[in-house]
């Protein structure tokens, strides 16, 4: 795994919901690659101080720029 693609798989990670293979690879990476440890604890700290937003707070306005931004980050190569 690199980081590209750890960073991808964070949410599910912290979400509990990665298993097996993807878990392994997952951890693995982390316990290789301090800057992956750091971002992940960032992320943590990130959930921690913000809570969860119900989704319903959100406009469908501003849901759908977001969105819209991500899908632009992402095509352009997101995180290196």
């Amino acid at each position: 795994m690199n980081c590209k693609q750890l960073i991808e798989l964070v949410t599910d990670y912290l979400e509990g919901r990665l298993a097996g293979g993807d878990l392994e690879r997952f951890e693995a990476h982390l316990s290789e690659c301090p800057p992956c440890g750091i971002y992940l604890e960032q992320m943590r700290l990130t959930l921690r101080a913000l809570g969860r937003i119900p989704a319903e707070t959100i406009s469908a306005e501003a849901r759908d720029e977001l969105l819209h931004a991500f899908a632009e980050w992402h095509a352009a190569g997101g995180p290196s």
